[in-house]
This record gives structure tokens, C-alpha cells and sequence, in this order.
């Protein structure tokens, strides 16, 4: 059986150094796939890149956690404070959908909203996934998928690793608990993909190895990748004083995975293991 990959940057759109790292990784490197994130401080840099890379498969990278709302405030009260941001962390979040305290009709029309900019600024999403996962809880999947299936987009990211790739993709016990905490979500993930006739690749990997992608960790991946269509999370990009400004505990790791991407030694593994590289548009 094949081996398809498809390697995905998150966080274009954060910074303009970000979207430069993007960049370079795809037109110098291995990269194929993005996820633009709408409310982005250099949302209007990251579409104008995008637009002149065709090559390059750009997705929705849907923020529920962290910045301002793209939808008015005052048409989602339940999810934004009185200055639309939005809630400050995954925990802040989750604990407020289980409570109710968020309605999921604010929770779709904050998503509506940021796939809409994305859709009026002239790119065609390749599919969706979310800043911090929040998709992995059934209820804000739920809303995802209702508002996928009136954008027509049926490709979505399936953030959970098998538990032999977790452990063996990753030295931080705080990530080795996130993955196995999107794992333990499986069996409602797959209902809900279901329901809303959602298709994402066989095989994911990159939660449990979050902030410690350099060369070495990503050539291991590739030689150890499973048949079937496999997505890869990355977060490349270069380190400047805008990232630092944005309080993203992800600073020189973005360089050490940009680096990783143009490596020539990971280059040759894609080619020695027979791995096609491909994006989401090429998911059936």
C-alpha cells in the first residue's frame, strides 16, 4: 500500500515571520499544506503568499482559544468578553462548553465567521482543523461539523495518535497527556465524522511531539510511517520579536521545525521510503 503524506504548518497568519518560515519550508522544503488562521495578525500577508503559491494547500486553522473574535461580539456573548476575545486557554474553554455556559450557536457562528473571511479573501479552504484541538471535544465537533457541511468542506484534521507513536515521537510528559487525552476521544471523533460525512488522513502525527520537531525527530517519523495517508503537525516559522509579542510558548522550536523541513537528509528519506507528498485536496 501507498504511503501518502501530507505535512501541515499551523499558525499562518500568526506573524509575518511565521508565514515567511511557511513559506520558505514549502518552496524550499518538504511542506505541502497549511491552515490560515483568520483572526491572525498578518492574516492579510498570509493570503497575499498564498495567493501567489498555488502549490501551496491552505486550510482553516478555526480559533476558539486565544485573540479577538472575527464575528461581531455582541453576535456570540456567550463565547467573548466584553472586548470579543476570546477565551484565554484550552481549560477556560472546555470548562465553559461542558458547564453550558457557551451556547454552540455562538460557537458556529464564530466559525462561520472565520471560514467566511478566508472564503472572501479568494482562497478555496482545503479543510479545517482547530488552534489548541478544541475539535476533539463532541461538542464543538459537533458544531464543526454543521457549519463544514454548509461551506461544502468534508476534510478535516484527525488529531489522534496511535499510543506506540505517541510514546515514541515524544520527551514532554505535558504532550504525552494531550495525546493521550485526544485519544481517549476516538470512538464519539469517528461517530460525529460520520454524521457529517467528514474524511480526514489514516494516520496522524505530531501532538505528542509538539515543540520538539528538529531534523533527527522528523527523518524518525518519516522512516517509521504506516500505509495509507498520514498528516504530519508542524508548527515552522521564524523567531522574531513579533512571535515573542504574541506569547506563543512556541518560539525557536518554529526555526528548529522550518529547519527540519528543508533538511536534505529528511528530503532523501521521503525519497528513499517511496512516500508520495501530497495535500488534502488529494484525500478521496
Amino acid at each position: 500500500m501507498t504511503k501518502q503524506l501530507i505535512l501541515n504548518a499551523d499558525d499562518f497568519g500568526l506573524t509575518r515571520g511565521v508565514n515567511e518560515g511557511i513559506l520558505r519550508a514549502h518552496r524550499d522544503g518538504i511542506l505541502t499544506s497549511t491552515t490560515l488562521m483568520a483572526n491572525g495578525d498578518a492574516f492579510g500577508h498570509a493570503v497575499e503568499l498564498a495567493q501567489a503559491t498555488p502549490s501551496l494547500g491552505v486550510g482553516c486553522h478555526l480559533v476558539l482559544v486565544g485573540g479577538s473574535s472575527v464575528a461581531p461580539p455582541g453576535q456570540i456573548p456567550s463565547l467573548v468578553d466584553s472586548s470579543g476575545r476570546l477565551p484565554s486557554s484550552l481549560v477556560a474553554l472546555v470548562a465553559r462548553v461542558i458547564s453550558g455556559a457557551i451556547r454552540r450557536a455562538d460557537i458556529e457562528r464564530e466559525l462561520r465567521a472565520q471560514i467566511g473571511k478566508i472564503q472572501r479573501a479568494g482562497l478555496k479552504p482545503t479543510h479545517l482543523d482547530t488552534h489548541k484541538h478544541t475539535h476533539v471535544h463532541p461538542r464543538v465537533l459537533d458544531a464543526l461539523g454543521r457549519v463544514a457541511q454548509e461551506f461544502g468542506i468534508h476534510r478535516i484534521r484527525k488529531p489522534i495518535e496511535r499510543l506506540r507513536d505517541s510514546w515514541s515521537s515524544s520527551g514532554n510528559p505535558k504532550q504525552l497527556v494531550a495525546a493521550s487525552a485526544a485519544r481517549a476521544a476516538t470512538l464519539q471523533f469517528r461517530k460525529l465524522m460520520r454524521k457529517y460525512n467528514l474524511r480526514a488522513p489514516d494516520n496522524f502525527l505530531g501532538l505528542a511531539s509538539t515543540g520538539g520537531v528538529d531534523a533527527t525527530a522528523l527523518r524518525r517519523l518519516i522512516d517509521t510511517l504506516s500505509p495509507g495517508q498520514t498528516e504530519i503537525m508542524l508548527h515552522p516559522g521564524i523567531c522574531d520579536a513579533d512571535l515573542a509579542r504574541t506569547g506563543s510558548r512556541l518560539q525557536q522550536q518554529r526555526e528548529s521545525e522550518m529547519q527540519a523541513l528543508l533538511d536534505p537528509a529528511v528530503k532523501r528519506a521521503v525519497a528513499e521510503n517511496g512516500i508520495q507528498l501530497i495535500t488534502f485536496a488529494s484525500l478521496a
